[in-house]
């Protein structure tokens, strides 16, 4: 199949060459549709009791937590003095004639709701309401316009925007512009360092045509899926990454067997035929092992991991495309000038034997000693994981000194509880149990952490409890206090509800939908693998590789992000103590997939040479010079693309850039350059071996 898609595409080079263009221009310009169409949410789990809550008060009561809180400071004054309460209510007034407002509550306006007034008596709350979902595009339009016109001094008052709607659009414009540096910053890395790696001006060239149409391509596709469903802004930051950074891989492997070719005195055509047969075969096949892999996001509940799948999957799917549709066209017109623009001669001729050989002959020689030093050096990277804590990102992953977090800290520093995330808990058809209601709720208040609670208000055959609780909604402390407050003996038909409860149904849907995530990882690995190499060992070595790399990424981010270190080289951020569950699971699935990624670059062509009758040993060693190579630099280009990402002044995205550069960088040495070829000596021809009645069940090389 793929020799005759080598000759097809050598034939029609020029028409294919002008498909691929064309379908670059065509998916940059509708692409570029997705980015008014992304929300800054999506971290609900749509089939809990919280958000069956969310909808009873959105649908059926109209009622709906507000976009934007707007802090009021009065300075030395208190809040209720005449001129003050006057000066408020003109306040008000104005910001209900916004555009996107449906209705305002304050203070003053309330007639003195305590819950709305700060602890000093100097400080109290606008609250602002919309029509739209909170972590919407037009919700974010809204805190835009509270960002800009209600944010510093106002007249006698100092004022602090924030809530939902404000740190959504804080959160969008600097992922937005984070990612504009980001890109300045890799783009012109990536080229030098593809240009040192090949030699070569024009071969250095090839691969970024890729990286780019696999990030234009991507963007199209979500662009399409945005049609049907929401797709959250952080998308964004891995299709451009996991864009650049797989096109480029999968261009290096491809490129780098062209000039081999070559240069072994092939015609052009028989180079790029041979080039698909031997590398398109592989960048196939790695491509579909990372897509399997990206899948697995989708079968989260929260829409914020399912857009992350999404993204993975299209992107992986146009850089293969790139790789084997768009560069094939490339390479056979461009043939023995692939070479032009020498920088590095030494880099124009692929050897047969060199360092990489000659290391991984000296880590076979002591393959025992080479084992038991990576895994203890892997151990001591992983140990910090025994402290590891996760919550949900909130308005402390921006920058301290930003408005929309300053708001936040503001409100939980000065004001009683959580006024504006209270625990809703929906008592269906309970008008008729008052007495249980009511002791129900006695009981409620005295769960620690509750610090108020609304007497029960009747509606219609319902009846709805207000609670009101002292630590921030998404976190660890949250989470134990909506248990607490489940594990209450309530009346039949009680759902608990409001932002601790959404959190902390997320965190248990991710918990519940993990096993059978990591089984589909682990099983279609498994498989691809072995319809690969033929092998039984081989795959099974690769994922207990894989899980020791990733529980060492796991243990590093631990002690960077959560005890707070590091902060001179990936920048200054908020330490709350915990990660992000998402960003953790994100990590987790895309540097699997990236792994095996490298893993069947190298197998590839170790498994082509034992069967081109060279011994086990050799063939890991030629294996390894001719592969070590690329994978080393797809994998220096990858970190240096993630690594990008610290620049981001969103704790979320700098820790993913961290962790997936870290991540590749230790899969690309301690694992790839030690671990697999020291083990591949101690099994031996033990590798290779498979059940004969699957063997038909491979492919053959």
């Amino acid at each position: 199949m793929f020799e005759r898609l080598g000759h097809l595409l050598v034939r029609r080079k020029k028409a294919a060459l002008a498909l691929f263009i064309i379908g670059i221009i065509l998916s940059g310009v509708f692409g570029s549709l997705i980015f008014s169409r992304l929300d800054s949410g999506g971290y609900s789990n749509p089939k809990s009791d919280s958000y069956k809550v969310y909808e009873y008060l959105r649908d059926d009561l109209k009622i709906n937590d507000p976009s934007v809180i707007v802090v009021v400071d009065a300075g030395t004054r208190d809040v209720d003095t005449p001129e003050v309460a006057q000066e408020a209510r003109v306040l008000e007034a104005a910001m209900g004639q916004e555009e996107g407002v449906t209705r305002t509550l304050s203070y003053w306006g309330s007639g003195g709701e305590a819950t709305l007034k700060s602890k000093d008596s100097r400080a109290a709350y606008i609250l602002i309401y919309g029509d739209a979902d909170a972590f919407s595009p037009e919700s974010q339009d809204l805190g835009a316009i509270f960002a800009k016109k209600y944010d510093g001094e106002n007249g006698s008052f100092t004022l602090y925007s924030g809530g939902v709607a404000v740190v959504g659009d804080a959160i969008s414009k600097k992922i937005s512009q984070d990612l504009k540096i980001s890109e300045a910053v890799s783009i012109p890395l990536t080229f030098i360092l593809l240009a040192f790696v090949f030699g070569a001006l024009a071969a250095s060239a090839t691969p970024l045509i890729v990286g780019v149409a696999a990030i234009l391509g991507a963007f199209f596709i979500l662009f399409l899926i945005s049609l049907f469903t929401s797709v959250s802004v952080y998308a964004l930051n891995l299709t451009t990454g996991m864009g650049l950074g797989l096109g480029i891989d999968y261009a290096l492997l491809m490129v780098n067997r062209f000039r081999e070719e070559i240069n072994h005195g092939k015609s052009v055509e028989d180079s790029v035929v041979t080039t698909m047969a031997t590398a398109g075969k592989t960048v196939f096949y790695s491509g579909l092992t990372v897509l399997v892999t990206m899948v697995s996001l989708t079968f989260f509940p929260l829409p914020f991991l399912k857009s992350f799948g999404y993204a993975g999957v299209s992107v992986v799917a146009v850089a293969v495309a790139g790789a084997l549709f768009g560069l094939p066209p490339i390479l056979a017109l461009m043939g023995k000038k692939i070479d032009k623009g020498v920088i590095r001669r030494s880099s124009i001729t692929p050897k047969e034997d060199g360092r990489w050989a000659q290391t991984a002959r000296f880590v076979m020689r002591r393959p025992a000693a080479v084992v038991i030093l990576s895994l203890v050096t892997l151990g001591i990277l992983t140990a910090p994981v025994l402290d590891i804590k996760f919550a949900q990102g909130d308005s402390r992953m921006l920058p301290a000194s930003n408005p929309a977090a300053v708001a936040t800290a503001l409100q939980a520093d000065r004001f009683v509880g959580q006024t504006n995330n209270p625990v809703e808990i929906i008592v269906f058809n309970g008008a008729d149990k008052t007495l249980e209601i009511a002791e129900y709720s006695r009981a409620v208040s005295q769960v620690p952490g509750i610090v108020g609670i609304q007497p029960p208000q009747v509606i219609g055959e319902d009846v709805r409890v207000v609670a009101f609780h002292s630590m921030l909604p998404r976190t660890p402390e949250a989470q134990q206090l909506i248990h607490d407050v489940r594990a209450v003996k309530s009346p039949e038909g009680t759902l608990v509800g409001g932002v601790a409860a959404d959190y902390t149904d997320s965190q248990d849907g991710i918990a519940n939908t993990l096993p059978w995530a990591l089984g589909w990882i682990a099983l279609s690995v498994f498989i691809l693998i072995f319809i690969f190499t033929g092998s039984i060992i081989l795959p099974i070595k690769a994922v207990l590789l894989n899980v020791l790399s990733l529980a060492a990424t796991m243990g590093v981010l631990t002690w960077v992000f959560i005890d707070g270190n590091l902060q001179w080289l990936v920048g200054s951020f908020t330490v709350t103590g915990t990660l992000d569950t998402s960003i953790v699971i994100l990590i987790a699935v895309v540097v699997f997939g990236l792994s095996m990624d490298y893993e069947l670059f190298l197998l590839s062509r170790i498994r082509e040479e034992h069967l081109a009758g060279k011994s086990n040993v050799e063939a890991v060693a030629t294996g390894l010079q001719k592969s070590a190579r690329i994978i080393t630099a797809a994998a220096l280009i990858l970190a240096v693309v993630f690594a990008a990402f610290i620049t981001s002044g969103v704790t979320s995205i700098k820790s993913m850039g961290f962790g997936v550069a870290l991540a590749v960088i230790l899969d690309a040495t301690i694992v790839r350059a030690l671990l697999v070829p020291a083990l591949m000596r101690l099994f031996g021809e033990r590798n290779w071996w498979g059940p004969k009645w699957a063997q038909r069940f491979t492919i053959t090389h």
